[in-house]
């Protein structure tokens, strides 16, 4: 049972953009969304330190915060900020598919006289 450094340095960079651009345009919107959806992420990888098998906060948030930014950088063709954090969702998503997700079900452990 590792700490997920990947998870939180997604969140830190995911609430320090929120923080950027309240700095440089005055966009509450921008400070509130990157603090909530930071906040979430770390949340999520405090879990996926915990226990590897509870990816679902992190997995959900990733995907909401990817469609959304997507969705912004197809609208608007900026990498910055929209572009870039929908390429670090995807790839957070990849490494969670990877890791947790494509590991398959948990095994059940029985007792060897149970008949199944």
């Amino acid at each position: 049972m590792g700490v997920d450094f990947l998870g939180f340095a997604y969140a830190a960079t995911v609430a320090a953009g929120g923080i950027m651009g309240y700095a440089k345009a005055g966009s509450i919107p921008s400070l509130g969304a990157g603090i909530i959806f930071g906040s979430i992420l770390g949340m999520g990888a405090y879990q996926l330190s915990q226990d590897p098998s509870k990816y679902g906060l992190m997995l959900g948030t990733t995907t909401a915060l990817g469609g959304l930014m997507g969705y912004r950088f197809y609208n608007s063709r900026k990498f910055m900020p929209a572009g870039l954090v929908f390429c670090l969702s995807v790839g957070m998503l990849a490494k969670l598919m990877v890791k947790n997700v494509g590991s398959g079900p948990v095994p059940v452990k029985t007792d060897r006289n149970e008949e199944i």
